[in-house]
């Protein structure tokens, strides 16, 4: 039998991952939905802005997907409008799909801000104990991707199907243009380093360069989203997922460094944020894409500084716990040096970074 997947976001770092493990399986027919999709060859392409419902509708008509995945979202000025603008693009989706009656399972990403809160309130006020799991609630502060979730277990009780969330964290993967590319991100810092002889230092905190953490290649969340669709034991539930090893910043710097033929700083007396240390950097870009025919220009489509300082930035240990997916049967796992490693060897056969 031949299920039929609509991946909203598929041209993100999320939805591209999922959109080439659902295609490595001859069990199904996959449809990728964006504003501009540009998708691999075999990909359905949806366009549709999930801010108009009506064009949404008018995209999804006759498609009838049995299986829904939601990987995007649209960051916004303050969170009051995250809320609106993000509840409201998952609410326009499963609408638009309601008269097809064929949803029998929606897999929704959001990600760790469930546990640590909002950019606006992120890692502040009471937090939970670390490893964060699945049965500890929500926090007292408005969220979007609460309001996201209300939006699916809504429609879900409302048109019988079943759903999953997912909580990755800090993921890694390639998608030029995305608003949370950390790996991207260090790529160009690194290069961009290495060009200029500017040292290699680490732009977060104290805490997050020695405390234990972890990290979600998106392969890996690409292959929990198709488990949790797939798995009976797993419906209706909501799952953390990350590579399943842990590591500090200290070490992994040096990891990074090294790939790049770089020797890490040692920690900066002062904090050194990304967004200060490349905020000139597009004309050393600029420099490096015409020196090595990069097919990237714009430093901006690239990178992410203020994500990844709040990522690196965080005054709090971040280490999640996986046992509820192992227990169930979802054993992945993948190295996060490895992680990051395969995304700058992608980078550079695509000619992203020199």
């Amino acid at each position: 039998m031949t299920e039929i997947a609509l991946v909203v976001g598929a041209s993100g770092i999320v939805g591209s991952a999922v959109t080439r493990v659902l295609a490595e399986n001859t069990n199904w027919k996959v449809a990728g939905l964006s504003r501009a999709p540009k998708l691999a060859p075999g990909i359905i392409p949806v366009a549709a802005d999930l801010q108009d419902p009506a064009a949404v509708a008018s995209a999804l008509a006759g498609l009838n997907p049995t299986h829904l995945f939601i990987t995007t979202w649209s960051r916004q000025a303050s969170e009051a409008e995250n809320i609106r603008v993000n509840a409201a693009m998952v609410r326009n989706v499963l609408d638009g799909l309601r008269g097809s009656r064929s949803l029998r399972h929606v897999a929704l990403v959001t990600g760790l801000k469930h546990y640590l809160g909002p950019f606006e309130a992120y890692g502040q006020g009471t937090l939970p104990q670390t490893p964060f799991r699945e049965t500890q609630g929500r926090l007292d502060v408005e969220n979007f991707y609460y309001a996201q979730e209300d939006e699916v277990f809504a429609a879900a009780k409302r048109d019988h199907f079943t759903w999953s969330v997912h909580r990755p964290h800090t993921i890694t993967g390639v998608a030029v243009g995305n608003a949370m590319n950390m790996a991207t991100t260090l790529a160009v810092y690194a290069s961009v380093c290495k060009a200029t002889g500017r040292p290699f230092v680490f732009p977060g905190s104290r805490v997050q360069w020695d405390s234990l953490t972890d990290m979600t290649d998106a392969r890996i969340l690409a292959r929990q989203l198709l488990w949790a669709s797939t798995t009976p034991a797993a419906a209706n539930e909501a799952f953390n997922v990350t590579n399943g090893d842990v590591f500090r910043w200290s070490w992994m710097w040096s990891r990074i460094a090294e790939w790049f033929g770089l020797e890490a700083a040692p920690f900066p007396e002062q904090p050194q944020p990304l967004a200060a240390q490349m905020a000139d950097d597009q004309a050393a870009w600029s420099q490096l894409a015409a020196e090595h025919g990069l097919l990237e220009k714009d430093i901006h489509r690239l990178i992410s500084p203020w994500h990844t300082d709040a990522d690196l930035g965080r005054p709090v240990e971040v280490v999640t716990d996986m046992s509820k997916s192992r227990r169930l049967g979802f054993t992945d796992f993948q190295a996060s040096d490895q992680a990051f490693f395969d995304v700058f060897a992608q980078l550079r056969a695509e000619r992203l970074i020199p």
